[in-house]
């Protein structure tokens, strides 16, 4: 049994767009399921560089897991966006959590919903690392 919460984008503390490209379109006329994840990667790049400041030259990013909700369909010429948010910080892994919504005449529309869970981790040793702390304390500031 799934319990669900009320999803509001208030809680949520970064917006950015989400252009919808021709390729991402399916035989049905709206966004393949496939795409959606790599919708989450956009937004999430884009969370990392332009709020959380990662730093790529010192430790990497990899994902453990994803999860996808998709709960209204989007389509090529929808003006989209994604919210994400840190939902979770341990040691050397955190959850994002994400939002993906259409705006229907100036209206937000919740689309789909979903999550991640990613680990610092340190490439030229190859295994997880401690979450840096800058990094830590950008993500615990939102």
């Amino acid at each position: 049994m799934t319990i669900r919460h009320t999803i509001k984008t208030e809680d949520y503390h970064y917006k950015t767009n989400i252009p919808i490209r021709f390729a991402d379109i399916d035989a049905f006329g709206h966004v393949n399921n496939a795409i959606y994840l790599t919708y989450f990667e956009v937004a999430r790049s884009a969370y990392w560089n332009e709020i959380i400041e990662w730093d790529w030259s010192n430790i990497g990013i990899i994902l453990r897991n994803s999860h996808v909700e998709y709960l209204k369909p989007i389509m090529l010429n929808d003006e989209v966006y994604a919210y994400v948010r840190t939902s979770r910080i341990g040691g050397s892994s955190f959850d994002l959590e994400y939002i993906l919504i259409k705006v229907v005449n100036g209206e937000e529309q919740i689309c789909t919903t979903g999550s991640t869970l990613c680990v610092a981790y340190d490439y030229n040793a190859g295994k997880p690392v401690p979450i840096p702390e800058y990094q830590r304390k950008k993500m615990e500031n939102l």
